[in-house]
């Protein structure tokens, strides 16, 4: 590309509501006359209140799903009303068209694969957040082509965590950006979204817009890309749940892969290899406080960092053992990974022994029980669920001691620079005459 072009992603919670748009507007000015390409996500917690309607429909409650899906819509038009004086009429008129092709589809029968319903439901919430956005943009003098981010990121037919088909997408990004940017300075467009070759919506994974974001700028050799966050940049754990973090000023591709593949949430996973692939730096900054530098994500960091802490909730541990009396073995694994695969579990650390082979997962939807019936025939399995895998990065004894009390550590796995820990709490105890508390 001729242009260089940077790339800015807003999340759901700087979209949350009128005011929140208002203030990545005024953001936005401070930047009039460069090229952009804006990715957004829902606003505010849009996507949580569109899986309600997803499952409604799925159990076969079509009107309450309706009226859940009626109840975003109010939200939706409230958020309008706030920022306009007055209304375009073309806005109006795509948000409600958005949502009458939901609420026709809430009419048929649900499909034989929820996952495709989900995707189809769920992505409504990024193409009515663009949409508002970019009016808002238009509106207060920031001209602003809206585009369709399925007409760029196509991806394969993994409904709700879709394989992007890179040679496609790459060839629509280089066609289909760059004649917008020569019109306007900005484009602006969704997150989380793709489409396969038959023109279905897929979804890239929870919290896929960072994802979405890292695919542009790689496609559009982008000079750098920028995650706004509600926090000063990346911490060394998350703030709601630890005191006396502290942000990290310079982190190197491989620590953020390190730390995103392990649970910390400010960006998403597969975010930084496409940028690392093409030495892309990434910002991670504070649309709280837009002036802070935050943090600088790129190759030319060092390799020194203090400890830092990853928190994963609604872990299941799943213990599996043949039924025979044969140890596991090299064909038994090969055939448990086929049903991981199969039924998509996100596996976050294994171990194996000679009688048993645990692996931890997230535990999400009805994966768990899907798997276990699946292996039943073979292998019997015991699940401990509602764990927590906390992992240490750069650990120090006092940082694993501390994470420790009040634990139960049910499984553990160490290597030079991480320790991860699967564990859960240890009920309280009292002596029924002296009310005194055992751990």
């Amino acid at each position: 590309m001729q242009q260089q072009v940077n790339v800015f992603k807003f999340g759901g919670a700087s979209l949350r509501d009128a005011d929140a748009i208002r203030h990545v507007g005024s953001i936005l000015e401070r930047f009039a006359g460069k090229k952009l390409v804006i990715v957004v996500s829902a606003m505010g917690k849009t996507t949580n209140a569109l899986e309600e309607v997803a499952n409604s429909y799925w159990q076969g409650d079509a009107a309450e799903a309706k009226e859940k899906l009626a109840a975003i819509h109010s939200g939706a038009t409230a958020v309008i009303n706030n920022l306009f004086a007055e209304v375009p009429e073309s806005l109006t008129a795509s948000v409600n068209d958005l949502f009458v092709s939901v609420e026709w589809a809430l009419d048929e029968a649900p499909n034989a694969e929820y996952d495709y319903d989900y995707d189809q439901i769920v992505s409504l919430g990024e193409l009515v957040s663009s949409h508002i956005v970019a009016a808002y943009l238009n509106r207060i003098g920031l001209p602003t082509s809206w585009l369709d981010a399925r007409d760029v990121i196509q991806t394969d037919n993994t409904y709700r965590e879709g394989w992007v088909k890179w040679p496609e997408t790459m060839e629509r990004a280089e066609r289909l950006v760059p004649p917008l940017l020569q019109q306007t300075d900005f484009v602006l467009t969704q997150g989380f979204i793709g489409n396969t070759s038959e023109n279905y919506t897929t979804t890239l994974g929870r919290e896929g817009s960072d994802y979405s974001a890292a695919i542009f700028s790689y496609c559009l050799d982008a000079e750098a890309m920028s995650i706004w966050k509600d926090v000063p940049g990346v911490l060394t754990a998350d703030p709601r749940l630890f005191d006396n973090v502290t942000k990290i000023d310079r982190l190197s591709y491989k620590e953020a892969i390190e730390m995103t593949y392990y649970g910390a949430k400010v960006i998403h996973p597969k975010t930084i290899k496409p940028l690392q692939n093409k030495s892309i730096p990434l910002y991670v900054r504070s649309f709280i406080d837009p002036q802070l530098e935050g943090t600088y994500v790129t190759d030319e960091a060092g390799d020194v960092y203090p400890p830092m802490v990853a928190v994963e909730r609604e872990q299941a541990l799943i213990n599996i053992s043949t039924r025979d009396f044969s140890f596991v073995a090299e064909h038994h694994i090969r055939e448990l990974f086929e049903h991981i695969t199969t039924t998509r579990l996100q596996v976050n650390m294994m171990q194996n022994t000679a009688i048993s082979f645990n692996v931890v997962v997230n535990d999400i939807d009805d994966r768990v029980e899907r798997f276990c019936a699946l292996i039943d025939r073979h292998f019997k399995t015991t699940v401990d669920r509602h764990l927590e895998l906390i992992t240490i990065r750069h650990y120090t004894p006092e940082i694993v001691d501390s994470l420790r009390r009040g634990k139960v550590n049910m499984l553990e796995g160490r290597l030079p620079l991480t320790l991860q820990m699967v564990v859960k709490d240890v009920p309280i105890m009292r002596r029924k005459e002296e009310g005194e508390i055992l751990r």
